[in-house]
């Protein structure tokens, strides 16, 4: 089985009318110069609507592929032809291109659809963009081949495809063509113009540019100017990326890979709904895995819901480091290098990690180091603004001065592969470079311990420098001006992180208390975890005593496919038996399942459905609100979603049967919050299961312990 090759561009912007864009377009035709395989192209219909506002014109082009003459042999033919559809429309100010390939249609598949129209925020600027597929069912044993020679020829068109037009539009203006005027209604005769709204006669375009594209306005597009200045231009609903804005803040990346990002970013605005990562960090989770789309697309799927499970989000705003590690992590930001990248420098030689660790635990630990993570991104974003270019990444620098033995306790490396790990998974890509100075003897064995854990990409990127060569040539200056070299390396500038140095061991607690600790920070976090399996729901239980009062939920689908439900009873359901899970109570901790509906409740009679079922696919996320009609219990329920069988035969279709198979032991995870709130203090939207904002994950500190008093009386109930 072939795959399918999808190609979607930004949106290029030309900074011309419409019809000055379509004088150039047309020069291409019959052939052009600049496209070398572009040997010739016929036209084989047109079409001109009476008034000459619609001008829909095909030609069949002919085309020199530059492939091995082998391949040409093979295939028999010299020439490839393609089916070209334009179709203009003069009064929208639109052309819409279908092309298709004619030449060996059975055996591969090429579809492309570009479009010209008009800017939405300029109406003198002009906006391209295109799409296409290419399949290939066969080609006799060389499928890969062609379409190797296919994506390279089709990206090197794309490239060219500026350039063509730029060039026709100075070949216009050389030739004293600057203003086509737009295309105006003929003049009708009497008797029509009686009938059809009362307007001012349309006098002829005359070459006086401002007035007579005002004159030619249909009532639609004012309409159009004069509503769009109140709309914020950012949040334009198809909020599309163009070509400028990537090269400026994303940096130069190949059409295929402009095409991986945009689809990716689409993938997730539709799914994800509103909360979706900045685009150089969509862009950072690609990059990780060499463009693979689905690859790209899965661990920034688990990255996602790390940070909501974890509220990454607010913990630059909320989390305060405890006073130890504010005064013996050694570690700060420290300027930037040569390349603007932020600096972070960590005396990792000089900081007591056992100390750190026995007072604090893993978990504090970790939490900062996630903070530093979080500010390095805030930075990156800072001095891609104040350096005119992108900046993705950070450099990292390393002083091992002081490391010894101590440095390889055990649950300290412990803390630092996990915390490795940690960092991996959720901020690729971030590492620009890693300069480690004044390794010592220990190194090396560290380094064995560690480097198994960090990846390859990563890897690449460090540089290792013992004892004082960081000094000579190859060595610190490369990377970072002389003037910001910290003085504890023998520069000049005074730096401001903390020397480390040893924590007492009065501050260092028992395990006991840092057990109990850590797993209240792991577990910190107003989402609760349950598994759904095949036959068993997971359900919760909500009364509700002020009739007029709002459920709100909030949920990510982790694994599988689930449909949520939301039913209301006015007698209270049994208390969950734990021991009714039968085989599922082996499950991890983590996942708690309870039924709650009994086996003999009938639906309509003993409880009934106040909102649709909701279907949702692994991956989404779920924010949305019921507006309570009567006082009673509510249960929400996460079912699992089974695969529906072919209508007409009633027999599984294969893709279903495969697609079952691949749900594992069939079982969901949800990751989810409820919320109760008076109809009055509810400021979300009322459209019940449509509400997508999460408006709650800014109320969780103030929830918390509500929201968990409020389940453990459900539990004892």
């Amino acid at each position: 089985a072939a795959m399918v090759q999808k190609y979607q561009s930004p949106v290029r912007v030309y900074k011309h009318p419409f019809e000055l864009i379509m004088a150039a377009y047309e020069r291409r035709f019959p052939t052009c110069p600049l496209i070398p395989m572009f040997v010739a192209s016929d036209t084989v219909n047109e079409h001109k609507s009476e008034d000459e506002a619609i001008h829909v014109i095909e030609r069949r082009c002919k085309l020199d592929i530059d492939a091995p003459r082998l391949l040409k042999k093979i295939a028999g033919v010299d020439y490839v032809y393609f089916v070209q559809k334009n179709s203009l429309n003069r009064r929208d100010r639109t052309l819409h291109i279908e092309a298709y390939n004619e030449t060996f249609s059975n055996r591969v598949i090429i579809n492309e659809h570009c479009s010209y129209t008009v800017h939405p925020d300029n109406e003198d600027w002009t906006c391209f963009e295109q799409s296409a597929s290419l399949d290939i069912k066969s080609f006799f044993g060389f499928e890969s081949t062609v379409e190797k020679i296919a994506m390279k020829q089709y990206t090197s068109n794309i490239k060219k495809g500026k350039e063509i037009i730029e060039y026709y539009l100075k070949q216009l203006e050389e030739e004293g063509i600057t203003f086509v005027p737009r295309w105006t209604p003929p003049v009708a005769c009497k008797s029509e113009s009686t009938t059809s709204h009362p307007r001012r006669p349309v006098s002829p375009a005359i070459n006086i540019p401002e007035s007579a594209t005002k004159e030619g306005l249909s009532n639609k597009e004012i309409l159009n100017t004069s509503s769009s200045p109140s709309e914020p231009t950012a949040g334009t609903p198809d909020d599309k990326l163009d070509a400028d804005y990537i090269k400026r803040y994303l940096g130069d990346l190949t059409p295929m890979q402009e095409s991986c990002l945009i689809r990716l970013r689409q993938w997730l605005q539709e799914t994800h709904k509103g909360k979706i990562p900045k685009d150089e960090h969509i862009l950072r989770f690609l990059r990780a895995r060499d463009f693979n789309i689905d690859k790209a697309r899965e661990i920034l799927c688990q990255s996602l819901t790390w940070r909501k499970q974890h509220q990454v989000d607010y913990i630059l705003d909320t989390w305060n480091p405890p006073q130890v590690l504010q005064d013996y992590y050694a570690g700060g930001w420290h300027h930037h290098d040569k390349d603007g990248r932020p600096l972070y420098v960590l005396r990792l030689g000089q900081m007591d990690t056992k100390g750190l660790v026995r007072a604090l635990g893993e978990e504090a630990l970790l939490r900062y180091v996630l903070s530093i993570n979080e500010e390095g991104l805030r930075r990156c974003e800072e001095n891609t603004k104040v350096f005119g270019r992108p900046i993705s990444s950070w450099t990292c620098l390393v002083d091992l001065e002081g490391l010894n033995m101590r440095h390889l306790w055990r649950p300290g490396v412990k803390a630092l592969l996990r915390i490795i790990e940690v960092v991996e998974a959720n901020y690729p890509e971030t590492l620009g470079r890693l300069l480690i100075l004044r390794a010592p003897r220990v190194f090396p064995v560290l380094w064995t311990l560690v480097s198994p854990f960090i990846d390859d990409n990563t890897r690449k990127k460090f540089l290792i420098y013992a004892g004082n060569d960081y000094q000579g040539p190859g060595g610190l200056l490369d990377y970072i001006d002389k003037e910001i070299i910290p003085d504890f390396l023998g520069g000049e500038c005074m730096c401001e992180v903390p020397e480390g140095g040893l924590v007492p061991k009065s501050l260092y607690r028992t395990a006991e208390e840092l057990e109990n600790e850590d797993i209240k920070l792991w577990t910190e976090t107003i989402y609760q975890s349950a598994s759904v399996f095949k036959g068993a729901p997971h359900e919760v239980l909500i009364q509700i005593v002020d009739a007029s009062s709002v459920i709100t939920w909030d949920f990510d689908v982790c694994k599988g496919d689930i449909v949520f439900n939301i039913f209301h009873s006015k007698r209270a359901p049994q208390p969950p038996k734990k021991d009714s899970l039968g085989a599922h109570s082996i499950t991890s901790p983590g996942g708690n399942n309870i039924q709650l509906i009994d086996k003999v409740w009938q639906l309509g009679r003993d409880y009934s459905m106040v909102e649709s079922p909701l279907i949702c696919k692994e991956g989404e996320s779920v924010q949305g609100s019921h507006v309570t009609r009567w006082p009673g219990f509510y249960i929400l329920q996460w079912k699992f979603h089974s695969m529906p069988a072919c209508a007409a035969t009633n027999l599984p279709r294969v893709d279903d049967v495969l697609a079952s198979l691949q749900v594992s032991s069939h079982k969901c995870k949800v990751m989810y919050y409820t919320e109760v709130i008076g109809s009055e203090d509810f400021r979300g939207s009322m459209t019940s299961l449509e509400s997508s904002h999460s408006g709650f994950s800014q109320l969780s500190a103030a929830t918390t312990s509500s929201s968990q008093s409020h389940s453990s009386s459900m539990i004892s109930r």
